[in-house]
Formats: C-alpha cells, structure tokens, sequence
C-alpha cells in the first residue's frame, strides 16, 4: 500500500510562504469523515459516544471539530479540562480518567459534572471527602496477567499501574451505593496501538462478562462500558488498516451474545479514541537544511525530535513522502535527522527515498496525535506552529509557533536580559 499525503507541494509553497516550517498540519475532512464513520460503526447502540482523548492533540480547534461531530472529551488533568470546558464540553460531554490525582483536578472534574473514572479504590472516599458522591460513577478495570488474542500476547495488564482487582470494583461499588450512587459505568485499556479488527470485541467480551458479574455480585447498575482506546493505525505502508464497521459489528455481536440475554439492553456503549481519531490526519511539515556524506548519508531537517518524539523515544517508525517527489524511484538511502545534540534524533534509519536535495520539502505522516502534543524545549528548541487544512481548501493558523519570548517567560526575575 502506498501512502499519499493529504497536501500537495503547491499547497505546501503556498502554507510555507506564510508559515515558516516547521509546523504540525491538521486535514479537517479526514477527520470529520472518521469521526462520521467511528459513529455509523456504533450506531446500533443507541446510547454510543466517543470521548477524545485529548492528549492525544490538545488543540481547542480539533476539540471544536469533533464536538461538532458529536464527540466529548477525554481529560486527565486539570488543564485538559480547561481545555474541554473552553470549547463547551461540559457535564456527561466529558470522562475524567486520571491516576495519582491531585485534589484541584477532581474537584475541576466534579464542578463540571464529568463522569468521573476512579483508578483506584481508595479515590471512593477521596471522591466523597469532597462533597455528595455523584449518581453515576465509572470504576477503571485491571484484570492482571497477560492479555492476549489467540496465541499472541498484545500486553501484560499485570505491569500497568492503572485500574482495580475485580474484588476492589465490588467493594467500590458497594461503598459509593452506600454513599448515594446509582448508576456505574466500567471502563479499561489493556493495548496500544491494537491493528487487528478483533481488539474491540474481545475486550469488549471481557468487560461484558464482568459487567454481568458485578451486576449479580452488587445489584448496581451498569450504565455504561468504556472500551477506552487502543484501536491502532497503519504507520508503515505494509501494515494492516483496522476496519472500524467490522470491529463495531464484532462489539454488536458481543453484546447481543453477553448482555441482551442478562436483561443488560440499556448498556451504553462508550470509546476514548485518540491515535485513531487524528493521526493519520496529521503531518509534520518540514524543510531540508543539510546533507551530510560520512559512514553514512544524511539528512538535515529543520524540525527535531522536540517536534516529533516518537521515533527518539520508542524507535516508532513514520513514513516520509518528499513532497513533489511522490512517484520517484527510491534509490537512495539515508538517515533523517533533526539538529538536537542527541544522537537518537533521528526521523528516520536507514530509509529507502528519492534522491534529497537541500530545500525540499518533506511530508512526515501520522503525527496528528501524539505529535505536537509531546514536544518539549530540551536544547532551546521552540514548540511549533500548527494549521488547519480546512475543508474548502484554505488554511488557518491554530497555534502560533514558539518564540525565545516564550522560552524565557516562565523565568521569575528582572535580573536577566535576552535579547531581543
């Protein structure tokens, strides 16, 4: 498979001559058509709503676009939930899933009337401290162990900080019943970056059987089940795309299967997608400064691992498209590099690509989440701007880039000149 980006060089030049690369760009009809497309995949369940997560791009005009599309947020701190308020997500619009949770954040989340997702058992009388227990609570499952499809381990729950033992969500449940709850909501995350069809409904089997359980074991009642995210994207050209009707009609058969027989219809079925959402509509747009021929042939761009940590941090590969060099032959090879002084700041490793040259312009795929939402500032380097392609054709500007200003803003002092 062949991966295209979603700009041409034209429209490149045309960005460029306005905003300086690097920048992050955002292809506002992809993901309007994805977010259309997650909704008709969960359309059976009447009560179905996806939760954005919103580290996965923190940027109030994507927050906007998918409200739009009927998505809420996914939050974990106080200024994510900042963030959904400023757009107007409030109340059952927004699911608040934290851990090692400060008393601001949860007293944020409770003002806005957010579902609350408690991590551990302890936050039961935390969550009560605070003032009258809200009617319907949401409890973070960790079953332990290894959780695998088939043969194929996908993750080791057993090594994740996060959730409760089963034993600890039936006691939860009993105490907030006590304390005036009335309705429960499941959730869990057991993979990342998940790029089979069958992640959803198996997890979603899981928690299904564990909504029974608890249901027999308590007499709460289940409201909702989270499925969390983890559904994955095709990063390298080769890899399998997940098909999102199939892994919603997989969750329908599960339910049919697991809850319709238990009297548990009324289920609603929720999601806290993020990668999937927006990265594959989203690419980090940079310029080549520099090549180098020593053991090996090089190649400079002016954005770095600040701009896009992936590859430094997990060895995570990003396809490159040269920019008006589409249908070239591949015959060079070469590494991809930023100017960090660090050796592991490279795009790329040894990646078959057209014949570079010094002012081309390159098209770095799949970083609308977990792109610019992960850069920092290490070696004085300054976050990036980042556009919107809208749907029309024309683009606007939804985060300015970083300036030395910035950089020095947070110095607590007078004592100190820099520059201008």
């Amino acid at each position: 498979m062949k991966k295209t980006p979603f700009l041409t060089l034209e429209k490149a030049r045309e960005i460029i001559a306005q905003i300086p690369t690097p920048f992050h760009i955002y292809d506002e009809a992809g993901i309007r058509a994805n977010a259309r497309a997650l909704k008709a995949a969960f359309s059976w369940n009447p009560g179905f709503k996806e939760y954005f997560a919103v580290k996965a791009t923190p940027n109030p005009y994507i927050l906007k676009i998918l409200k739009e599309e009927g998505c809420g947020c996914d939050c974990a701190s106080y200024t994510e939930l900042l963030l959904a308020e400023a757009v107007g997500n409030t109340g059952h619009d927004v699911m608040f899933s934290s851990n090692v949770t400060p008393e601001l954040d949860m007293r944020k989340a409770r003002d806005m009337g957010a579902y609350i997702n408690l991590d551990d058992a302890t936050y039961v009388d935390f969550l009560a401290s605070l003032g009258p227990v809200p009617e319907t609570v949401c409890l973070r499952y960790n079953p332990g162990g290894s959780f695998s499809l088939g043969n194929t381990i996908m993750d080791m729950p057993r090594d994740a900080k996060y959730g409760m033992t089963e034993d600890q969500m039936a006691g939860a449940i009993n105490r907030l019943m006590k304390l005036g709850a009335r309705h429960f909501g499941i959730h869990a995350f057991l993979a990342s970056n998940t790029t089979t069809n069958e992640y959803y409904p198996e997890l979603a089997s899981r928690l299904f059987r564990l909504a029974v359980r608890l249901r027999n074991a308590t007499g709460a009642h289940i409201a909702f089940i989270n499925l969390s995210g983890g559904i994955g994207v095709d990063y390298r050209p080769e890899q399998p795309k997940c098909d999102i009707r199939v892994i919603g009609e997989g969750v329908r058969q599960r339910y049919e299967q697991i809850l319709t027989p238990q009297g548990m219809d009324d289920v609603a079925i929720f999601t806290e997608l993020g990668r999937f959402m927006l990265a594959p509509y989203g690419h980090l747009i940079s310029t080549v400064l520099h090549q180098k021929h020593i053991y090996r042939e090089y190649i400079g761009l002016d954005a770095c691992a600040a701009n896009l940590m992936r590859p430094a941090m997990y060895g995570a590969y990003h396809h490159i498209t040269v920019l008006g060099k589409e249908d070239a032959i591949l015959d060079h090879v070469y590494d991809v590099t930023g100017g960090l002084c660090e050796n592991n700041d490279k795009f790329a490793i040894e990646r078959s690509l057209p014949q570079i040259d010094i002012g081309d312009i390159v098209a770095i795929h799949d970083t609308g989440a977990h792109g610019f939402a992960m850069g920092y500032n290490y070696n004085g380097k300054l976050r990036s701007a980042e556009v919107l392609l809208k749907e029309d054709g024309s683009f606007q500007l939804i985060r300015r880039a970083e300036t030395p200003k910035d950089y020095f803003a947070t110095f607590d002092c007078t004592e100190f000149r820099f520059g201008e």
